[in-house]
């Protein structure tokens, strides 16, 4: 009879012996800041043996300083892309990027309440975002409404990205939707309105104010209204009508049941004076 083999044994490597060894301090220098205390490790691995002596510390601490400062730089331009992007996204007219709430220039009493009430909406938006808290600023064209409107949208990013538009780019959008082989729907686009954390509509009032028209914005108002959404309405309009004999307010633009649901969330900030352009102009011209 064969007798059988015994199965064969696993190899088992020998890893080589490992050491580390201090070879105490000697006196270095160095070319650029001259003598230094260098400290010295031998390692050894297996017959491999390697001396390790420490730099100079003035170079060290360079090197660090120049990586720290590549670092941030780095970190900065990513800040910066990231914020591009977010300003891109929220469609703050470039006349406006830049200018903050720190950089309005309140003068007048008014001026200072409307700066206040400005800030006080961007500090607290979580709690004005959850309660649906709306503003309207009303105002001559030039006195700082659309100052106020981009400040408060730059002041929430980057955990609340915003969009600035027009009335007439909501309409226009809107409108689009209805043509055939349109991207979006009008659902679609009402749906993607009516969800930006904070809409702001500049320039309510130059267009037409058809029944069409008061119809759309109806639509997105009411939509927004009931999801709580905050809004904020810019307008070269009085708030209203007190005369059949002057021109429409912002009551007879909007129509009643967009400013019933407006009046009901939102703040109202009147802004009057001079305006900032013709100002600016003036100071110019005797500069």
């Amino acid at each position: 009879m064969m007798e059988r083999s015994s199965e064969s044994q696993p190899v088992q490597r020998v890893l080589p012996a490992t050491g580390r060894e201090s070879l105490g301090e000697v006196v270095a220098t160095c070319a650029q800041h001259g003598q230094y205390l260098s400290t010295g490790v031998r390692y050894a691995i297996g017959r491999l043996r390697r001396e390790v002596w420490t730099p100079c510390p003035e170079c060290e601490e360079h090197k660090a300083a120049r990586e720290r400062q590549a670092a941030a730089e780095a970190s900065a331009a990513v800040a910066r892309t990231k914020l591009e992007a977010l300003l891109h996204d929220a469609a703050i007219p470039r006349r406006f990027i830049g200018r903050t709430l720190e950089t309005y220039q309140a003068e007048t009493a008014e001026q200072k309440r409307a700066l206040s009430i400005a800030q006080d909406f961007a500090d607290n938006f979580d709690q004005k975002a959850r309660r649906g808290d709306s503003l309207i600023l009303l105002g001559p064209p030039g006195t700082g409404k659309s100052h106020l409107a981009a400040g408060i949208l730059q002041a929430i990013l980057p955990e609340h990205v915003g969009l600035y538009t027009t009335c007439a780019g909501v309409i226009r959008t809107v409108r689009a939707s209805w043509r055939p082989h349109a991207e979006k729907s009008e659902g679609q686009v009402l749906a993607a309105l009516s969800s930006v954390p904070l809409l702001v509509i500049d320039e309510i009032g130059v267009q037409y104010g058809t029944e069409s028209e008061q119809n759309i914005l109806f639509d997105l108002m009411d939509r927004r209204y009931r999801d709580m959404v905050p809004t904020i309405l810019l307008a070269n309009l009085k708030l209203k009508r007190d005369d059949p004999a002057e021109p429409p307010g912002l009551r007879e633009v909007l129509g009643e049941r967009v400013y019933d649901r407006l009046t009901e969330t939102a703040r109202i900030v009147t802004f009057a004076g001079q305006s900032y352009r013709a100002r600016a102009r003036q100071e110019a011209a005797h500069g």
